[in-house]
């Protein structure tokens, strides 16, 4: 690999000048930074990240916490990461991905290296143990999810509560009176991830209002878990007649085995799916559902902490409101 005094030599140039050069903090002659720069691409020079730190306060990189748990869906979580990235490209800024489920303890290990500028955490929990480092380490950062104790830190997510009550009162507006849940797997709610409790509770407040029967229960993602999940369902509710599913993973399988159970959608039964927004058009029957605005969530996730970066910005909250797209997997109650 080479390093910046391979530059110098290949320039004719000092090392201090190519310094220079990469960080503009001194006048150098239109020629002389034509040499340098052709040097660079010649060798493949890339700065050191704690170097490039030092020479100009920025590493133009933000580092991305999304740690790969059990039964985290990847592919909807990289739509976010895809966000993110994208739009911090639009900065001039790359992002180094986090993905090993450290913790506090990679939080502090890539901050106090001066590898990143700001960070962005993903997969909240209710009282997420990483929340007091992101406090203490008093950098730029901002929280894809919101904890239960969101004091003093910036976040930004879908309004998970919301969205469960379109889902719910969409159900209830066409005459359903017996709904059910069907949520992420029991690990997600043991680690308290804070978009599932909101969710349920949006749920659950909503089916109280409206005066629905409601059943609440959580599936893993196999096949055996979701035939279990429906025995159950249909056992505990035989006259079901709305659904909710908020498990993209698991999503495939509950339709087949609603079809395999002699359920029609909507003829008997109406499924309102939270997913990504081209989940509807996967299936044969288009879906009623609430997108998940991946691309917003990232969007503003990166331009909050670029603000914070500029120091233009306050701790803020921000949660998108829910949209209901009506397909053909709901109708009235007849």
């Amino acid at each position: 690999m080479a390093s910046i005094v391979d530059v110098a030599r290949d320039a004719g140039v000092s090392s201090s000048t190519v310094s220079y050069v990469l960080s503009g903090k001194r006048s150098i002659s239109a020629e002389t930074r034509r040499r340098v720069e052709a040097s660079i691409r010649k060798l493949g020079y890339h700065p050191h990240a704690g170097a490039r730190a030092l020479a100009s306060s920025r590493t133009n990189v933000l580092a991305l916490a999304t740690p790969l748990r059990t039964d985290v869906h990847v592919p909807v979580m990289m739509r976010f990461v895809a966000s993110v990235v994208t739009c911090a490209r639009k900065y001039d800024n790359d992002v180094l991905l986090l993905t090993n489920d450290e913790g506090p303890a990679g939080l502090r290990r890539v901050m106090n290296s001066a590898m990143a500028d700001a960070l962005l955490v993903m997969d909240i929990e209710a009282d997420d143990p990483r929340i007091p480092v992101v406090q203490a380490l008093s950098r730029p950062a901002v929280l894809i999810g919101v904890p239960d104790d969101p004091a003093g830190l910036s976040c930004v997510d879908l309004d998970f509560a919301a969205a469960a009550k379109r889902c719910v009162n969409h159900l209830a507006d066409l005459g359903h009176e017996r709904v059910a849940l069907i949520g992420p797997s029991p690990t997600v709610h043991e680690r308290g991830t804070n978009f599932v409790g909101r969710f349920l509770g949006g749920f659950t407040a909503a089916a109280r209002e409206r005066g629905l029967h409601a059943t609440n229960l959580p599936c893993a993602p196999t096949y055996d878990a979701v035939h279990d999940c429906l025995d159950e369902l249909f056992t505990a509710q035989p006259e079901l007649t709305g659904l909710v599913v908020h498990n993209e993973a698991a999503l495939g399988t509950i339709l087949s085995g609603l079809q395999h159970r002699d359920k029609r959608i909507p003829e008997d039964i109406s499924v309102v799916a939270v997913g990504p927004d081209d989940l509807a058009t996967n299936w044969s029957v288009p879906l009623t559902t609430v997108p998940l605005p991946s691309d917003d969530v990232g969007r503003i996730a990166v331009d909050m902490v670029m603000s914070q970066l500029d120091g233009t910005s306050s701790p803020e909250i921000r949660l998108l409101s829910p949209q209901l797209n009506v397909g053909r997997s709901t109708a009235q109650r007849t």
